[in-house]
């Protein structure tokens, strides 16, 4: 009775690893044609790493307040040290991000639809150039024929 137990749990649990472990299929990539009508020039905020400088941070608030007392204070010092070093590293990545350079690109689609697109500067592009739009939403770009 147990071996038999034992037996279907371990054939569900192979079965759960195995459905958890297939990959769905990607959609395709949704390319259409168009030309370029304008581009303007802008920039996209630098925030590729957020989190970073408030984790770092906090993980050597930390590591301070661990070196201060002992027992109960001990650990209000840890805590208050990985809140503050959180808010100080949050601080320190905010003031170093630098905006990336970039353009807002409008496409006129084969089908007379407009498209704005914004992305960094990339490969020549200029007004009255045939573009292929690929994607769609925020991972849209826009790329030479």
């Amino acid at each position: 009775m147990l071996n038999r137990l034992s037996s279907r749990f371990l054939a569900l649990t192979l079965s759960l690893a195995l459905v958890a472990c297939a990959t769905p299929q990607p959609e395709p990539v949704e390319i259409r044609k168009g030309v370029i009508e304008q581009i303007v020039p802008t920039q996209i905020a630098g925030n590729q790493h957020a989190g970073v400088g408030a984790v770092v941070g906090g993980l050597v608030g930390l590591g301070i307040g661990s070196l201060i007392g002992g027992g109960t204070g001990r650990d209000v010092a840890m805590v208050a040290g990985a809140i503050g070093g959180g808010l100080a590293g949050n601080e320190v990545q905010k003031r170093n991000d630098q905006p990336i350079p970039a353009q807002q690109i409008i496409v006129r689609t084969s089908s007379g639809v407009l498209v704005a697109v914004t992305q960094p500067l990339g490969p020549n592009l200029f007004v009255g150039q045939k573009v292929f739009l690929q994607g769609s939403g925020e991972d849209a770009r826009v790329t030479p024929q």
